[in-house]
Formats: C-alpha cells, structure tokens, sequence
C-alpha cells in the first residue's frame, strides 16, 4: 500500500512538471516559425518542411542536434565582429527551450497557448506577407542535363496602374536548387513609343549570338534599382522612408546563372514586389566592389587563386564623394571562399566594421542588415580581405586535384569571385539614430 502510495504520488509530480514544461503551441513554435520556416517550407531551399507540430515532431532528434551544435539556423557572421537586424542565431535559452521540449518527447499543447505574435511564414515568399505584385517570366525555361552552365537573360515587361513606393523585393523561382546567382535590373520605360513586348523574352547568352543582347538597349536609360539573389538569400528591405519606386512601366532584366545539371529541368523565375502607402523620400542605390565591379583591377595581389594554395586578397577603395548612410553589405565568394572581413578605414583614423565571415560556406550567403544606419564620410576608405583555400584539403574545391584559378568574363561556379555589393544613400544628420530592425 505504502508502494503504490508513492508511485502515485511520483507519477502526479511527473505529471505537473510535464505540464509546466515546454510545448509546441506555446514555446516551440515561435521559435521554429520564425528562424526556420522560411526556409523549411515547400518551394523553398530546404529539403523539408517545419511548419507543423508534426513536421518537427518526427524530426525531434535531428532539429536538436543541429540546433545544439548551432549548425542551424544558418547564419555565417561573427556576432563577436558586429550584429545585424536580420540576424537568425538562436539564444541560448531558446536553445535550450528546444532542447527540454525533445527531452519531453515533443509534447503538442493547446492551439489556444500560441502566443498572438507568432508569424506564419506566407508560403511563396520569405517576406511576413502576400507580394502585392509578382512579376515572372513569360515562360518556363528548359535547361538540359549536360553539366553545363549557363547566363540566361531573361525580359520581364511590365505596364501598371501607376508607380509604387518599395518596400521589399525578392526573387522567387520553382527551382532554385538549379541557380548559381541572379541579378535584376528594374528599367523605367515611360517612353510608349518603345515597344517592350515585341522583343525576345530571353537570350541565351551562352549558346546565342551576344549581339542579340542590344534588342534591348532601348530599355537600358533609365535604372529604378538592381538588386539580385544568392543561395541563402532571403529578400531586399527597404523600411521607414528609406527604399525606391517602382516606375509605372518598364522592364526587368533578369540575368539567371544556371549551374550544371545532370538531369533535364524546368525553371520559372521572377521577383516578388511588396509595395507600401507611405512615401519614398530616401531612394537607395546599391553599388559592387571588387570582381566585376569597382577597383576590380585594384585587387592585391592580381586575383589569381593558385593551386595547392592558401591566398588572401585585399582591395582598398575610397569614397570620393560626399558622406553616405549604409543600410546593408552583400559579401559573396564561390567555392574556394574560406574567409571574408570588411571594415571602414575614416579620414579622422577611426576603424567602422561592417562583417567578418570566418568560416564560408557558399551554400549560406545573405544580405546583412545593419540595425542603424552606418554614416561613412568623404574619403573613407572600404577595405576587403578575402582567404581562399585551394588545396586538397577544402571539401568544397571543384577541383582534384586542384587547379589555378584566374576569373574573368562570365565567372562560372568553378571560377572565383571576391565582391561586396554595398545599398546606400546620401548621409542626413541624425541617420545613426534611426532603427531599421
């Protein structure tokens, strides 16, 4: 009697202490829904979808170990060098709420605990909301199975109501696993007497004539923006009064870098557009240093990645112009990548840090946010240091054994690219203070 009197009363402690433990609804869920179902959901990058208690529940084990080792969320900057307003590392509370919860063999809850503020990730796009405009190639794009890369230019017309203030933008495809980067030039065409329909829908840059490609510089005088896509970006954002306007009519030009496959496919790529009411009265220009860009030819050494070697290369460029508030940096590599800084050298010696990426992985790039606005004053310098690993002992060389790497022209996967696209504006007084998370 006494026994059973304590089994009892252990299992009613166990009890209790299973109900005040973490469940999904009211603990787990804001958590996973807001670092990684944007990326774990269906059309996107991921291999499966964390969107349900029951997606995570059969995955328990898996999702705490790669959270506990933090090889998930992804998110390659050095917190330790500066944060970011799009940051997606998780706390250590947090990881340790996931934790007990998996120890607790995943217990649901009640739909009614879910706190109010928990996002639901809108399938289609990583932005919190339905796109007010999508706009996509004409058709879908055949790339056949033969190893071999591609520079597609793809025309999107467009012909609006009216022109619309930018909140966010981000490129959207069915496939993305088949691309290696794309870039978007948004035209402004208010000249109706240009006609943007009659025009080939694309260019196969690599197999067509390139002449072909000047069909289109009628729409190449007036560009509302450019931006672009690389594996493990998410969107471009544009808050406060800070952003650009989408002309009325125009076309996008939509570069696509499709990398080798080996089996036929199907793409159908596009951008989606998410407008706000409240005017643009800082419009945004992004700018790109190093490969393909500004003081390419300034790279030290000569950017030549030499095989069986591990190289740094530095690049040193000034602002000649009048002050600038920085809203993000894009730092991008290829394979070869193995380490990234960049920093701000001022006039008055003072050193500003932008990012620093000690571990690459070209499979994990962003667009990194800064949580205020960075002021960089006339004759600033920007510097970038780029490592690359080219021997044996890099699991990501494309090469074995390895080979000499010297990029130009159109850079391939197996090529090497040392860039930082930069979004800025003109300096105003006060910039530092505004919050843009």
């Amino acid at each position: 009697m006494k026994k059973a009197f304590i089994l009892s009363l252990l299992m009613m402690r166990f009890l209790d202490a299973g109900a005040q433990g973490p469940t999904w609804y009211k603990d787990i869920a804001p958590i996973i829904l807001t670092n990684c179902a944007s990326c774990h959901q269906p059309g996107e990058a991921a291999p499966f979808s964390l969107l349900t208690w029951q997606d995570v529940a059969k995955r328990a084990s898996f999702v705490k170990k790669v959270v506990t080792s933090r090889y998930m969320p992804p998110w390659r900057a050095d917190p330790g060098y500066r944060h970011f307003a799009n940051e997606r590392t998780l706390t250590d509370d947090q990881i340790a709420l996931i934790s007990k919860w998996v120890d607790d063999k995943t217990p649901e809850g009640s739909p009614a605990d879910a706190p109010a503020s928990v996002h639901v990730p809108v399938r289609g796009t990583l932005f919190n909301r339905k796109p007010d405009l999508v706009l996509s190639t004409a058709d879908s794009f055949h790339l056949p199975g033969d190893n071999t890369e591609r520079f597609v230019l793809f025309k999107i017309p467009f012909d609006l109501k009216d022109s619309a203030n930018v909140e966010a933008i981000e490129f959207v495809c069915n496939n993305k696993k088949l691309i290696h980067h794309a870039n978007y030039a948004i035209q402004a065409v208010p000249d109706t007497s240009i006609d943007i329909n009659g025009t080939a829908s694309y260019v196969n840059i690599t197999e067509d004539d390139r002449r072909k490609v000047d069909q289109y510089m009628p729409y190449r005088k007036i560009m509302s923006y450019y931006g672009g896509w690389i594996p493990g970006t998410s969107y471009e954002y544009f808050p406060k009064e800070f952003g650009w306007v989408m002309p009325k009519r125009g076309v996008i030009l939509l570069t696509v870098h499709y990398g080798p496959s080996a089996s036929d496919e199907t793409s159908i790529c596009g951008v989606n557009l998410f407008f706000k009411k409240t005017p643009v009265t800082r419009v945004m220009k992004v700018v790109s240093f190093g490969s393909g860009g500004i003081g390419e030819n300034q790279i030290e050494p000569v950017f030549y990645v030499k095989a069986n070697k591990v190289q740094t290369f530095t690049l040193e460029v000034t602002n000649p112009g009048a002050d600038q508030s920085l809203l993000y940096v894009w730092p991008h590599m290829h394979l070869l990548g193995k380490e990234y800084k960049a920093y701000i050298t001022t006039p008055a010696g003072d050193t500003i840090k932008l990012v620093h990426i000690p571990d690459w992985d070209f499979r994990w790039q962003e667009i990194y946010r800064f949580p205020h606005p960075i002021k960089m004053t006339q004759g600033s310098v920007i510097h970038i240091e780029a490592t690359y690993d080219n021997t044996a002992n890099n699991p990501s060389n494309p090469n074995n054994p390895p080979k000499n790497v010297f990029s130009m022209g159109d850079m391939t996967t197996t090529d090497e690219m040392m860039t930082l696209m930069m979004g800025f504006l003109p300096y105003k007084e006060g910039d530092e203070k505004i919050d843009l998370r």
